[in-house]
C-alpha cells in the first residue's frame, strides 16, 4: 500500500516550534509553519515580551534534542556561538565595606552549561527549515478556532492588504492530519484544545516582575575575552534574600541582565524614577542607584547610574507565569508542548532545554508507534492517537516536577546561595559523587542540567538521597549526642544537661535544613 505524507501544522515558530517542524520535515511530512508575528530573523519584527528575553542557559537536554534533529550543522553552529558558564558568581560587601565575588562551580567534574542568544539560535533554526522543501512559512497568521475533530484550523491574516488596523483581516482555513502547538505560554491552541479535551489548568502568576538591563563591553578591549566587564564564564547573581540581580554573558561582550523582585519594590522604584532621592517609611532607598548600592554592590561601577535609571524607564516591567495542564492532546490531531504545556518561571533555567526536550521525546514515541503500522496509511492515525495518549502520560509528570523545582530554585538562588547549610551540603554531595561513585550520588543540579534522567526520576533520586543523609548524620552523630546529653541530663539535671540538650536539638534542626534545601 502507497504511504500517504502527512501533513504537519505548527503553531509558533519560536525554537521549539522550529525544532518540531525540523523534527517533522526529517521524516518526510509536509510541514507548515504558522507564526502570529512577522518573520522572527526580520529586525523590525517585535520581539518575544517587547524585549530581547531573558538570555537562554542551554544544558544538556537541549544539546541532546538537537542532536537527534539530524542536523550536524546546528550542532556545530550551537558549539561556536555559545558561551560555557561553569558555575555561579556570586557577589556581595564584606562587613569592613570590601566588595567580594565568590565563585560555585556547578559540577564538580567541570561540567558547564551554555549561554546563548535565543533571537540568533532561532533565527538559525529558520533558516535550517527554509532550506527543507517540504517546509512552507506562513508569519502574520493568527489561530482563531480550530476543529480538532474534523481536523480543521481557521487563521486570521495580516499582511500588506490589512496594514490599517481597521481593515477587516482575511481569514482562512486549513486543513491539517496533525497540529503541534508551540505558541507560547498564552497559547491559542490550547485554548482552543480545552474545547475538545477535559483538560486540567492552573496558572499562577509569581509575586515577582522583572526588568532587562545590559551591562556594555569594554570599548578599548585588545582581545575578545578582555571585552567582557566581569567573568563571562559564570551566571553573575546579587543575592538580596527578597529579590535578586543576575548577568548572562553574551558573544559581544556584553551581558544581559535581569532585576527579579516583588511587585511592591517595582513599586518604589517606579516612583523614584520621577521623583528625587529619599527614604521610604521601610527604610528602602527610593533612590534607584542607593537601591542598587544598597542590595546589589557593585552593579553601579558597571552599569553607569544613570544608565541604570533609563533603561528602568525604557525597559517593560513583565510578570512571570507558571502554568500546568494536562492532558496534552486531544485524540490523534493536536499536541501542545513547550510553555503551551508548561510555562515555568526561569530559575532553573529548564524552560527551553524543557520544550526542546517535548519535541525529542514525542517523536521518539510517535516513532516508535509508527514502526507497528507496517505501512498501512489507515493505521496511521489510530496509533498516532495511542502515541499522543503515552505521551502525555509520560511527560506530565516531569514537565509538573521542574515546574515546581524552578519554583523552589527561586529561593535558592536569591538566599540559598549565602547559606554555609547550603554549601556545606554541596560540598558533600559533590564529594560522595567523587570518591564513592558507586552509590550514584550526585546532586540535584548535575541531573536536571547535565544529564537527561526524567525529571520526576530526579526528585525521586534526590529525596532518596536526602533520606540516607538524614539517616547517616543521625546515626553517627546525632545518636551519641543524644546519649551523651541523656547521660549528663541524669547525672547532674542542670545547666550542663540542658546545655548538651540543647547541641543536640540544635544539631538536629541544622540536619532538616540541610536535607530539605533546594538544590538548584
Amino acid at each position: 500500500m502507497e504511504e500517504r505524507k502527512q501533513k504537519v501544522v505548527v503553531v509558533g515558530a519560536g525554537p521549539v516550534g522550529s525544532l518540531a517542524a525540523l523534527y517533522a520535515a526529517n521524516r518526510g511530512h509536509d510541514v507548515e509553519v504558522y507564526e502570529l508575528r512577522g518573520d522572527l530573523r526580520d529586525p523590525s519584527t517585535t520581539p518575544l515580551n517587547f524585549t530581547r528575553s531573558i538570555n537562554l542557559a542551554l544544558s544538556e537536554r537541549g544539546l541532546n534534542a538537537m542532536r537527534h534533529a539530524n542536523q550536524p550543522r546546528l550542532i556545530d553552529y550551537v558549539k561556536g556561538v555559545t558561551i560555557p558558564m561553569r558555575g555561579r558568581m556570586i557577589h556581595g560587601k564584606r562587613p569592613d565595606g570590601k566588595l567580594y565575588e565568590e565563585a560555585q562551580d556547578y559540577d564538580i567534574h567541570g561540567r558547564s552549561i551554555l549561554a546563548i542568544d535565543r533571537g540568533d539560535l532561532n533565527k538559525r533554526l529558520l533558516d535550517m527549515l527554509e532550506e527543507m522543501p517540504n517546509v512552507t512559512f506562513f508569519f502574520n497568521h493568527k489561530l482563531t478556532g480550530a476543529d480538532f475533530r474534523r481536523n480543521k484550523a481557521w487563521f486570521e491574516v495580516r499582511d500588506e492588504s490589512t496594514s490599517n488596523l481597521r481593515d477587516r483581516a482575511r481569514e482562512i482555513e486549513v486543513d491539517f492530519d496533525f497540529m503541534i502547538g508551540a505558541d507560547g505560554a498564552h497559547s491559542a491552541v490550547r485554548y482552543h484544545l480545552m474545547k475538545f479535551s477535559r483538560m486540567d489548568y492552573q496558572q499562577e502568576y509569581i509575586d515577582t516582575l522583572w526588568c532587562e538591563f545590559q551591562i556594555a563591553p569594554k570599548a578599548d578591549a585588545s582581545s575578545a575575552k578582555s571585552k567582557f566587564r566581569i567573568s563571562p564564564n559564570h551566571l553573575h547573581i546579587w543575592p538580596g534574600k527578597e529579590f535578586m540581580f543576575i548577568a548572562i554573558p553574551s558573544e559581544d561582550g556584553s551581558f544581559t541582565c535581569t532585576l527579579f523582585a516583588p511587585a511592591a519594590i517595582y513599586e518604589q522604584l517606579e516612583e523614584a524614577a520621577s521623583t528625587t532621592t529619599t527614604t521610604t517609611t521601610s527604610g528602602t532607598s527610593s533612590s534607584i542607584p542607593q537601591f542598587f548600592d544598597k542590595h546589589f554592590p557593585g552593579v553601579t561601577s558597571l552599569i553607569a547610574p544613570a544608565d541604570l535609571v533609563a533603561q528602568f524607564q525604557a525597559n517593560p516591567h513583565l510578570p512571570l507565569i507558571s502554568i500546568k495542564c494536562k492532558p496534552y492532546h486531544f485524540s490523534s490531531s493536536v499536541v501542545i508542548v513547550g510553555d503551551a504545556a508548561h510555562a515555568m518561571v526561569p530559575f532553573y533555567g529548564q524552560g527551553m532545554n524543557a520544550g526542546l526536550e517535548d519535541v525529542r521525546i514525542l517523536f521518539d514515541i510517535l516513532d516508535k508507534h509508527d514502526r507497528m503500522t507496517n505501512d498501512d496509511s489507515s493505521l496511521e492515525a489510530s496509533q498516532r492517537e495511542l502515541a499522543l495518549a503515552e505521551y502525555s502520560a509520560v511527560r506530565v509528570a516531569d514537565a509538573h516536577a521542574i515546574n515546581d523545582l524552578a519554583l523552589q530554585n527561586y529561593i535558592e538562588m536569591r538566599s540559598s546561595v549565602l547559606s554555609p547549610v547550603y554549601r556545606w551540603r554541596k560540598a558533600l554531595e559533590e564529594w560522595l559523587s567523587v570518591y564513592v561513585p558507586s552509590l550514584g550520588w550526585q546532586t540535584k543540579y548535575s541531573r536536571v542540567s547535565f544529564g537527561n534522567e526524567r525529571y520526576s526520576e530526579v526528585v525521586r533520586k534526590s529525596e532518596h538521597q536526602g533520606q540516607v543523609l538524614v539517616r547517616s548524620l543521625v546515626g553517627g552523630v546525632g545518636l551519641p549526642l543524644l546519649a551523651g546529653g541523656l547521660f549528663l541530663w541524669f547525672r547532674y539535671k542542670g545547666a550542663l544537661g540542658r546545655a548538651a540538650y540543647g547541641v543536640f536539638y540544635n544539631f538536629m534542626g541544622m540536619v532538616c535544613r540541610t536535607i530539605h534545601g533546594r538544590r538548584r
